[in-house]
């Protein structure tokens, strides 16, 4: 963990996913100082103090403002309100209309989720384009941005976690497991058959549904990042990801927030 950057750069960034949400200060130069919680957190009356423990002294005194994704809409206001009434700070939320640094060829932009283009335009200035981003979370998902530089679509998938908690959940005998490496692919118990169908049985999705988005795109060799929580375990299996970075949502947010501020700035 490493110290934030110069305290007038400093701004607030929020990925409110559907199982954990995502903060991190971030500078004029890169994310940094990253930490998560429970999506619940928010619904409860912890949801200030948890805040305050993270920000610390910052909000009055080093906090330009808070830039804020959010899959889960109910949510949204409950942040914002914090942010702006309790402490007093200037919130930007990214959607399809506030959106920067990538364009959007899609038939209901206000469809898209937040996260994916953070992710989308992360990815693309760090990386170029065409270019494609599988995000491990709660869902699988796929993101291309076309030779263009637009967000064009992609794929949703369940995730590791929902597949196996799934499976808990609606079975009588199959246990609740932590997601981690098989020791091999025969499963000798059944956590051990559980982690293999999860983790090989997604590592083959997600190859498969690769080899179709180059195919479409008629690009062999679009790159791919990977993102998200389950990101290092899978893409040890699958070579066609050329990197994984697990902070890109968060540095979309970064790069979003910089571009809103020039703009304000020749308003």
């Amino acid at each position: 963990m490493t110290s934030p950057g110069r305290a007038d750069d400093l701004i607030l960034l929020i990925d409110i996913g559907n199982t954990h949400t995502h903060l991190g200060f971030g500078s004029d130069q890169r994310v940094e100082w990253e930490w998560s919680f429970r999506r619940e957190v928010w619904e409860s009356s912890r949801a200030s103090g948890e805040l305050d423990r993270f920000v610390g002294e910052k909000w009055l005194t080093e906090l330009e403002g808070a830039a804020i994704c959010s899959v889960v809409p109910r949510l949204t206001g409950i942040v914002e309100r914090i942010l702006r009434e309790e402490r007093g700070l200037t919130c930007r939320e990214l959607t399809a209309e506030t959106v920067t640094g990538v364009g959007i060829d899609y038939p209901n932009p206000e469809t898209i989720g937040p996260d994916r283009l953070a992710n989308a335009i992360a990815a693309k200035l760090h990386f170029g384009a065409p270019i494609i981003v599988v995000d491990l979370g709660t869902a699988v998902t796929f993101d291309v941005v076309d030779g263009n530089g637009n967000y064009v679509g992609g794929v949703i998938a369940p995730g590791l976690s929902a597949m196996t908690d799934y499976l808990h959940e609606k079975t009588a005998l199959l246990p609740k497991i932590e997601i981690r490496e098989p020791r091999q692919v025969i499963g000798k118990d059944t956590e051990q058959a559980m982690l293999s169908g999860a983790v090989h049985g997604y590592g083959g999705l997600i190859k498969e549904i690769l080899k179709r988005l180059r195919e479409e795109l008629g690009d062999e060799s679009v790159p791919v990042i990977a993102t998200g929580g389950g990101a290092y375990l899978i893409a040890e299996g699958v070579p066609e990801i050329a990197r994984v970075e697990p902070g890109l949502t968060l540095e979309g947010l970064r790069l979003c927030w910089s571009a809103w501020r020039d703009q304000l700035a020749l308003e």
